[in-house]
């Protein structure tokens, strides 16, 4: 007896209308169910691009707003690809697009294969992805793996019925489980009959991965996407996929082995980049043999806390010690508050701090991914429902009354400081924030030592100043950061001595070439050198 899924496959086409049971005493299929085959689109870019350049996450609803109702649209978001571009951005993730019941931060999804309506149409999405290619900009989609709304339509029918085909897409048990505690708190909550399981809230129910169909239903909707030009996938809490107790719940086994499927899918597309977000064990993920690429949690409060403090912190040197793969992504804030307050609102009103900070990030090995408004010093301060939803306001584009942002009130309110900290403000002021981003990402993208080359530790814990040599074909780039706030001095040996040195960049006046062997630093000075053949 062939199961329901293999039914779905069969009828195609017809599993994507809502409302009308496929098979009689069967439930309504939901519209992200079919068979989807793969069609693979050329989006022009060079391999190995996501290596290459910088990507900036952006939450859709507060990017910009094109149709003038105070929420962000694809839109919107098409108009500003010529500021992405300029900036130096070659790729973008996308925090959730997909309908979804929270209408808001989109990880309750209710459809895997359309777009959420406050942000136009699929139609409206494909002329996003075409325009963001002919700039040479990636696109990559957040993709909710572990869990669905409690309104998807595969959930409302497992819940109504214990004996619906779709009961085993979801972890159910008849009695309540006890001495379970995730994100949460305690993950299991009553249904219409029996219990059942989410890691993160009641209104978002775990798949089970135990049914070999939840796999195969998550590949179809990849497909879905990367069949009209997609570039890849951010994808959410795979740490808990697979649950196997109230103590081992978290980075499984199991998680590994669905991972490597889906790098498999994406293998057979090309030039596709997916990268995981696994908080607790990020170095394993980003093994070749799993998902690839893992972001590197720890390392942007490591980060902080020097530029913080004035000297190279211990789990920062350590971090640098142990010699990280070029494939794991790096960040200094993203949109959960777990991973830190927007970054103008931990380092106060200390520019200083802000590009020392920006400096580490983008000629360390890894792939940076920058927060929007980050470039600019956003900062959001105005009460909110969600902790999360503080770091989520309205992109600030100028002094106006709404930021640039809409011609109407915004959905959420703006941050306090709008005002001083816009792109219009900061754009062709030397030494803002938003021309440092643009130096260092565009020092980046010029300088292939900085992307994939190997990474060389001088100083040690404690110093005040920072330096690390990054090394390809021969080719060297030093990397001083007097993370103190007096000057500093820093003497280069071995190797590094009785050569020349030319700055690449530098956060003070400074422009000749080194030629002694010792720098000379001034306060909070970041400062990049190139060595000259002789």
């Amino acid at each position: 007896m062939s199961s329901p899924f293999t039914k779905l496959k069969l009828a195609g086409l017809a599993a994507t209308l809502i409302g009308a049971p496929l098979f009689a005493g069967e439930p309504a299929a939901p519209a992200d169910i079919g068979a989807v085959p793969v069609q693979i689109k050329d989006s022009g870019l060079p391999v190995d691009w996501q290596q290459r350049g910088v990507f900036m996450e952006i939450l859709v609803r507060s990017y910009q707003d094109g149709n003038g109702d105070g929420i962000g649209d694809f839109k919107g978001l098409t108009q500003r690809l010529d500021y992405l571009q300029a900036l130096g951005i070659t790729g973008v993730w996308l925090l959730p697009i997909y309908q979804s019941s929270d209408h808001d931060h989109g990880y309750a999804v209710t459809n895997y294969r359309d777009i959420e309506h406050d942000y136009g149409t699929l139609a409206d999405f494909d002329h996003f992805v075409a325009e963001a290619h002919k700039r040479g900009i990636g696109v990559i989609l957040d993709y909710v793996i572990n869990h669905s709304s409690d309104m998807h339509p595969l959930f409302t029918a497992a819940n109504s019925d214990p004996a619906s085909p779709w009961r085993n897409w979801y972890v159910w048990n008849d009695k309540k489980p006890k001495g379970w505690v995730t994100y949460g708190g305690d993950p299991w909550y009553a249904g219409k009959s029996g219990y059942y399981y989410g890691a993160f809230a009641s209104i978002m129910p775990d798949f089970n991965f135990r049914t070999p169909q939840v796999l195969e239903f998550h590949l179809d909707n990849l497909r879905f996407w990367m069949n009209r030009g997609v570039d890849g996938f951010r994808f959410d809490a795979v740490g808990a996929l697979v649950e196997n107790g109230p103590n081992l719940w978290e980075n499984q086994p199991e998680n590994h082995a669905i991972m490597r499927k889906i790098r498999d899918l994406l293998n057979q597309y090309g030039k596709r980049y997916m990268v995981a977000e696994v908080p607790s064990a990020p170095a394993e993920f980003s093994a070749s043999d799993s998902a690839g690429s893992a972001f590197a949690f720890g390392l942007q409060t490591s980060i902080i806390k020097s530029v913080q403090m004035g000297r190279s912190m211990g789990p920062l040197y350590d971090y640098l010690k142990q010699k990280p793969m070029p494939r794991m992504a790096t960040f200094l804030s993203n949109h959960d508050s777990f991973a830190g307050a927007r970054i103008g609102q931990q380092l106060g009103d200390d520019p200083g701090a802000y590009k020392l900070a920006a400096a580490t990030l983008l000629t360390l090995p890894g792939i940076p991914f920058l927060y929007y408004g980050e470039e600019i010093g956003q900062t959001f301060s105005e009460p909110v429902q969600y902790d999360d939803q503080r770091l989520r306001g309205p992109m600030a584009w100028d002094g106006s009354t709404f930021a640039g942002f809409s011609k109407v009130k915004p959905f959420r309110a703006l941050g306090n400081d709008y005002q001083r900290r816009n792109v219009a403000v900061e754009a062709g002021q030397p030494g803002s924030l938003l021309e440092t981003y643009r130096s260092l990402i565009a020092l980046r993208r010029n300088q292939p030592a900085l992307q994939t080359g190997s990474l060389r530790v001088l100083s040690e814990e404690d110093d005040a100043v920072m330096a690390y040599v990054r090394e390809k074909d021969g080719k060297q780039v030093l990397v001083l950061l007097n993370y103190s706030r007096k000057p500093a001095e820093f003497a280069l040996k071995g190797d590094l001595a009785g050569k020349q040195w030319a700055p690449l960049l530098s956060s003070s006046a400074l422009s000749q070439v080194v030629t002694g062997d010792t720098v000379k630093l001034v306060p909070q000075q970041a400062l990049v050198l190139q060595a000259i053949a002789q």
